[in-house]
């Protein structure tokens, strides 16, 4: 029998494909959902809110001039990526330490908007 091994290389590597919010006002994308995504491909994101559906929507984008726009920090040790949206949480009035979590996402295809990635938030009991 003649095998076809592959070493394993992933130890003490996070596998995460779920968006981050974090309770210091960020959105954090992590390595999985980075690469799978070609995030790396973009410098800014675009932010909507849909009140009724306390939703999230991130149009990921290239485009410069957009002062609606947030710079995607990208991590200098390959780990993924994220943005500081304070001003976005605070405009909405969304408290992150109550919706601080990870969050399962979808593609969602919007006329007049493009492609955009979708989270809904939930608040947190504790």
């Amino acid at each position: 029998m003649a095998f076809s091994f592959v070493k394993f290389e992933g130890r003490n590597k996070r596998v995460e494909d779920r968006i981050t919010v974090t309770k210091s006002a960020g959105i954090g994308f992590p390595t999985q959902f980075y690469k799978d995504n070609g995030i790396a491909e973009n410098k800014y994101a675009v932010l909507y809110w849909d009140a009724q559906n306390r939703a999230i929507g991130i149009k990921f984008t290239n485009e410069e001039g957009d002062k609606a726009s947030f710079v995607i920090l990208k991590s200098k040790k390959g780990y993924g990526g994220n943005i500081a949206a304070k001003s976005f949480f605070k405009a909405y009035d969304i408290d992150t330490k109550r919706v601080y979590g990870r969050y399962d996402w979808e593609k969602t295809e919007i006329p007049e908007i493009g492609l955009i990635y979708t989270i809904s938030l939930k608040e947190r009991s504790e």
